[in-house]
């Protein structure tokens, strides 16, 4: 892309969209940043953004549900970084309806408006839940995908919709399948956060779901520069791409770590709440991120066990800053 392209990032308010809103700002781009209305004017993270950005980008307050505000929202934009989404699993299992609204229908107004309206790229976001648990491992991109849960089921048909429009259409869009991604500002529904704020707010017996499945977490700045890599090359046009670390870990071992990081001593305590429905559980996620360096030449900068604790210092040094712990509830279950 073009220095100084137009840029408009659906779910800029969240964790990952804030982070990719400052990159690409100080990239010298364009942003207009859509952010969910709401009466209190909330622009979510973004309004605690980075001194350097501040104020350098245009925020659109609509809804991904409203195809007539997603319209006016990408007018004179030239690319369309989706991440608009509900992404918590366990909300999913007793309100669907709102996910295949927000995920299913607002992608489809996201695709309908790019192409009515000639965007030059549109940079889809999926996920490593599409693939459910691992059937081999490096999961690459041509492993089946199966909806264990609501949210994964969701996500799947967004992402066929992506590509049905790329291949109907000739829609330029890229399917960019980051694996669990973490850092600062995420939400406390996600593992990690959950583990450090309750660290952070001097507990020291663990409220946990199951602790045996893996993962490959990926820093949030691997996968920012990923999805800049999708939107600057044309040799993802109508191809999934995994972002992944390509290292696995199980989340008692990410426990451990992440104790040996904050120096606490901590006992895991396993909260029931907390547990997947048995054949719910994704048990095994590990990245093959092969095509990603053959398209992109992307690699993660957090790679490996020292780059994954690296990752995780960085994040609980955030969280331990007063300002930012106090707006987590540690001591109730985020779904």
């Amino acid at each position: 892309m073009l220095p100084n392209s137009s840029i408009l990032i659906t779910g800029a308010d969240g964790f990952i969209g804030s982070h990719l809103t400052e990159a690409l700002v100080r990239a010298g781009h364009k942003v207009r940043a859509f952010v969910l209305y709401n009466s209190f004017n909330s622009w979510g993270w973004l309004d605690h953004c980075a001194l350097d950005v501040k104020g350098k980008f245009e925020i659109f307050s609509g809804d991904i549900r409203d195809p007539h505000g997603v319209k006016e929202a990408m007018k004179g934009c030239d690319v369309v970084l989706h991440l608009a989404a509900l992404i918590a699993i366990p909300y999913s299992y007793h309100s669907p309806d709102t996910y295949v609204d927000t995920n299913i229908k607002g992608t489809l107004n996201v695709l309908q408006a790019a192409r009515e309206l000639g965007v030059n790229r549109v940079v889809h976001t999926s996920t490593s839940e599409v693939y459910g648990t691992a059937r081999f491992v490096p999961i690459t991109e041509e492993h089946p995908i199966q909806g264990q849960s609501p949210y994964s089921a969701t996500k799947i048909a967004a992402d066929q919709l992506a590509y049905s429009f790329h291949a109907s259409f000739g829609l330029p869009v890229v399917i960019a399948r980051p694996f669990n991604t973490y850092g600062p500002r995420q939400s406390a529904r996600a593992v990690i956060p959950t583990i450090i704020t309750q660290i952070a707010n001097g507990k020291r017996q663990i409220k946990l779901g199951a602790v045996s499945p893996t993962r490959d977490f990926n820093f949030v700045h691997d996968t920012v520069a990923g999805f800049i890599a999708a939107m600057n090359s044309d040799k993802g046009l109508g191809h999934v791409v995994n972002f992944g670390s390509n290292f696995e870990i199980s989340i008692g071992e990410t426990v451990k770590l992440i104790a040996e990081v904050m120096k606490a001593d901590i006992e895991i305590i396993t909260d029931e709440n907390r547990i997947r429905p048995e054949n719910s559980e994704v048990e095994r996620l590990w990245a093959d991120n092969t095509k990603a360096k053959e398209l992109f030449g992307w690699q993660p900068s957090y790679a490996g066990r020292e780059g994954f604790k690296r990752g995780l210092a960085e994040t609980a040094e955030w969280f331990l800053d007063p300002d930012n712990l106090k707006t987590y509830k540690s001591d109730i279950y985020n779904q």
